[in-house]
């Protein structure tokens, strides 16, 4: 009865609320392709940059809700935000994805993030999935070989983080101004291992292969802790552990992608190997890192210092991360933790009144308005995803 109903309520979500959103309010019809931002407060700002997260993103979203439900309209965000990346981000000298272009789509930023690159790889994944085209395999199979090329140390493993359009390493390799300016993280590894898991599934590359796997393993023996089974999120080149801090929301997240992946692979002793630790880093979110309303807490900081504000992002990863453990194990704690957290994102996170979701709202609830409703990081693939996921899952059972 759970799944019943979270799977009619993330439908009526997605299909009724996030994608009409994006496709109303964001569809750049004098520019092409989509905004970049609308602001907290509901103001679209027609000349502001437009990231390739964002775009990556909003293709990822679009060509998942065609596959699972053929509508035209999906179909034609879909084709506007892969002509659109294909033409303004991806660099046709020197290959890869700008990290931003502006309102016009002129390069801005022309760094290679390889947490973009992975994005691009994610994306046109899925177009194809959607549609067969062939062209846009292509360009996944090739920002593939470009981050192994560049990116991948062959020394001492793992993936370095930031290039120059000429592809040199970056100094400042950061995300954002919150990370720490580090060689190797897991959240970059992390999307790198998610976009390596939606490839293998439609190109069966040797190399590929032997890749994901090789992340897989990275993250059972690197990035999981293995007495808190929190993620460990900061590395020097050389595998020194640089942080204390741990983020909730990626590791729910983190769960049901490891899991994802290693199905992916369909090595059965490396599934049970990652099924043990999957329901593990459960528990360990379910003990610390929920609030008494259901909500998931943002992050523990180095310091100690809990961080209560609930993110958009986390809320969206913790129903499906809790979904997952009950597929695993069936214990109805799990079902009964998605519902809670569900109900929390349903009541405060979702904005009711102006559409699409709060960035973040406080403990008590109140929305923080100087945070994007959309933008280089607020996207429609977190919370649209974990909608698919429910719907998908839920197919299973009922």
């Amino acid at each position: 009865m759970i799944l019943q109903q979270l799977k009619e309520e993330a439908s009526s979500e997605l299909f009724e609320r996030i994608l009409p959103y994006w496709m109303d309010r964001m569809t750049d019809h004098e520019n092409g392709g989509f905004y970049g931002q609308i602001t907290g407060a509901n103001q679209l700002v027609k000349n502001a940059p437009k990231g390739a997260v964002l775009n990556t993103r909003i293709l990822w979203t679009f060509s998942e809700a065609y596959f699972l439900s053929p509508n035209p309209d999906y179909l034609e965000s879909a084709q506007r935000a892969y002509g659109y990346l294909k033409t303004h981000f991806f660099d046709k000298e020197l290959g890869g994805v700008y990290w931003s272009v502006d309102f016009e789509g002129k390069p801005l930023d022309t760094k290679k993030q390889v947490y973009a690159q992975s994005f691009g790889i994610y994306a046109l994944t899925a177009y194809y999935k959607a549609t067969r085209s062939s062209e846009s395999l292509e360009l996944a199979k090739n920002l593939f070989h470009l981050i192994e090329k560049h990116s991948f140390d062959t020394e001492e493993n793992g993936y370095f983080e930031a290039y120059t359009k000429d592809w040199q390493l970056m100094e400042d390799l950061r995300l954002s101004e919150k990370d720490a300016n580090e060689k190797k993280t897991m959240n970059t590894h992390l999307h790198v291992l998610e976009a390596y898991t939606t490839l293998v599934q439609v190109w069966g590359d040797p190399l590929l292969k032997k890749q994901l796997k090789n992340l897989i393993e990275l993250f059972l023996e690197k990035f999981i802790d293995p007495q808190t089974f929190h993620f460990n999120l900061f590395f020097d080149e050389y595998w020194h552990l640089k942080s204390k801090g741990v983020s909730y929301g990626h590791d729910i997240e983190g769960s049901w992608l490891l899991q994802e992946a290693a199905e992916a692979l369909g090595d059965e002793s490396l599934i049970k190997q990652v099924e043990t630790v999957v329901v593990k880093m459960a528990e360990a979110t379910l003990a610390k890192g929920i609030d008494e309303d259901g909500g998931l807490y943002y992050e523990l900081h180095a310091s100690g210092k809990l961080d209560t504000d609930k993110h958009w992002w986390p809320q969206a990863e913790a129903v499906v991360g809790f979904v997952n453990a009950w597929q695993l194990t069936k214990e109805e704690k799990w079902l009964a933790q998605a519902q809670q957290t569900w109900e929390y994102l349903s009541k405060f996170i979702v904005d009711r009144k102006d559409g699409e979701w709060h960035f973040k709202v406080s403990k008590e609830g109140k929305p923080y308005r100087e945070e994007d409703k959309a933008g280089l990081w607020k996207c429609p693939y977190h919370n649209g995803r974990a909608c698919m996921e429910l719907m998908m899952r839920a197919e299973k059972y009922v």
